[in-house]
């Protein structure tokens, strides 16, 4: 799946949740990789912050993160409707700390993106795939993740007498998201007000943006929009603060009585997975180019600690023993010696051992393996991938006790891309097989 990012500049603006200030927020395009991005058009020098776990600075009722002396606050809803909507790279300008609650919900952050029109682009998307499950617990609440091929997200959410005790289970997709996550608006107990507005809290807060619970009742401007309106805002949190890991991720997230500071729990253990995912990706990257070992110019014969240091080839399907000669740029000789301790001979076949025909040809393939690693500088960092045969022609019987001789020319070399070769295989000055080989050039560390 291709990146995406909005194909035009959108803006909206309204009052700010907890410090109730007049905010106008805008979306704008951003190159591929960017990421999303917050830029605060208010402050000097107009600092940026990516929205990652590792600055995130206040979880009381809202998710907010901080770099030096920029902060920005209740980033989840707005978090929540890009990666709902697949939105990849984009840059959000602020001129104040906090986003519109607008109606608690990121519905009209959704329509703000439809608005602006996701495009794909050229690079691919990357997704973090968890690999074993991982859980938070804090109290009677926990969120797990699961290894899945996708995005799940099943939740129980309930107040403290279990009076709106709700649940669901969604797989999240652009298209579920829009309809049934998104409009889900944030809620509130009636009794925590008072102690919000101690902290600080929802100065702009107001039944315009958000439900309020009481007993048993439900205090709102609008009826439910869902009768489980509550779990599905739950989700609409979670969906926004995993966004805090860095990548989209494929995993089932599974969560009872989830709130913000448990999300951001998860977020870091999942962020440090992915960390240590990449810093041991690159770390095999690193050692795969270290054993790419170039082939001297000098070089005229290699025994098989050589041959083994260029192939990435290993046992049972090493089919050169040693390189003979090398008698130009262009063309090789290379050794294998038959015995009957080879594998294949267990079934190729019992009572009449002969080498299989297909390993003939795989043994010229590796041959003009050598010959391309020679031919190509070794900055390029390349390997030869066998692409097609043909002409291929067998006039003998290889039996153990042979010695063959592999015999290679390089023809052409197009873009560093594809390349051709001719080979074939003698045994006491006969020719027993020939062919014509194809190879595919690619990146060795891909």
């Amino acid at each position: 799946m291709k990146q995406r990012t909005i194909l035009r500049e959108v803006s909206i603006k309204g009052k700010s949740l907890h410090t109730g200030e007049e905010v106008n927020l805008t979306l704008k395009p951003a190159p591929e990789n960017t990421g999303v991005v917050f830029r605060r058009i208010d402050l000097f020098g107009k600092p940026e912050l990516k929205p990652l776990i590792d600055l995130v600075d206040d979880l009381v009722r809202s998710t907010t993160i901080a770099d030096g002396h920029a902060k920005v606050h209740t980033i989840e809803h707005v978090l929540s409707a890009l990666s709902g909507c697949g939105v990849d790279n984009v840059v959000i300008e602020m001129d104040a700390s906090e986003p519109p609650i607008l109606d608690g919900s990121a519905k009209h952050f959704v329509n703000l993106i439809q608005q602006a029109e996701p495009v794909e682009q050229d690079a691919e998307r990357e997704y973090f795939v968890l690999e074993e499950p991982v859980s938070v617990t804090r109290g009677n609440s926990s969120i797990i993740a699961l290894p899945h091929n996708g995005f799940r997200i099943t939740c129980t959410s309930a107040d403290d007498r279990g009076i709106h005790t709700q649940h669901l289970s969604l797989d999240i997709d652009p298209e579920t998201y829009i309809a049934q996550v998104a409009p889900a608006r944030t809620f509130t107990i009636y009794e925590d007000i008072e102690e919000l507005l101690k902290l600080g809290k929802i100065k702009g807060g107001s039944l315009d943006s958000a439900i309020v619970i009481k007993g048993d009742k439900i205090v709102s401007k609008e009826p439910l929009r869902f009768k489980d309106e509550f779990v599905r805002h739950k989700m609409l949190d979670i969906v926004g603060d995993i966004t805090l890991v860095g990548m989209p991720i494929k995993a089932h997230i599974v969560g009872v009585r989830p709130g913000h500071a448990l999300n951001a729990e998860l977020s870091k253990v999942l962020r440090k997975k992915l960390l240590e995912k990449i810093k041991g990706t690159k770390q095999r990257k690193e050692e795969r180019k270290k054993k790419l070992v170039s082939v001297d110019a000098a070089e005229t014969v290699m025994d098989i600690r050589r041959v083994l240091d260029i192939l990435p080839h290993r046992y049972p399907f090493v089919m050169i023993d040693r390189v003979i000669e090398i008698v130009s740029e262009d063309e090789l000789v290379a050794l294998k010696n038959v015995t009957i301790n080879e594998p294949y001979f267990q079934g190729h076949y019992p009572g009449r051992p002969v080498m299989p025909g297909v390993l003939q040809i795989e043994a010229m393939a590796q041959a003009a393996g050598v010959l391309l690693l020679r031919k190509l500088p070794v900055e390029q960092n390349k390997i030869a991938f066998f692409m097609s045969v043909d002409k291929v022609k067998f006039r003998q019987a290889v039996e153990p006790g042979d010695s063959v001789e592999i015999r290679v020319k390089l023809v052409k070399i197009r873009g560093n891309k594809i390349a051709t070769a001719t080979g074939q295989c003698t045994v006491g000055g006969k020719v027993v097989s020939s062919a014509e080989l194809m190879f595919m050039l690619a990146d060795a560390t891909d």
